[in-house]
């Protein structure tokens, strides 16, 4: 698998939140090799939020040098058949606290 996806939404929290940590794309880069190997990610910091079929959307934590201790949360949904990984939002802790669950709602409607 070598397909990355994204929407919108993230794009747009991506370019905003780049500009504040300046390690973001480098730390993004870094979770898609580990993503390319393992989808649905290794450890503790790669939770599944919602399982259908052919989807799977997982919450994980993603190390933001720029941070320190601190991490960003990434939501995205791996589609097994397509082989392909869509980011589905993106977000900083300390700016909000859980996931939109709307927009995976808005995903797998689309779908």
């Amino acid at each position: 698998m070598n397909r990355f996806e994204h929407l919108p939404e993230f794009e747009r929290e991506l370019k905003r939140l780049a500009g504040k940590y300046r390690s973001l794309p480098d730390d993004l880069s870094r979770l898609e090799k580990i993503l390319v190997l393992n989808p649905m990610g290794i450890g503790t910091n790669f939770i599944i939020i919602h399982r259908q079929e052919n989807i799977i959307v997982v919450k994980t934590r993603l190390a933001c040098n720029s941070l320190k201790k601190r991490s960003i949360r990434i939501i995205y949904a791996h589609n097994v058949l397509a082989a392909t990984i869509t980011y589905l939002e993106l977000y900083y802790k300390g700016d909000k606290d859980n996931e939109d669950r709307e927009i995976i709602k808005e995903y797998l409607r689309n779908l």
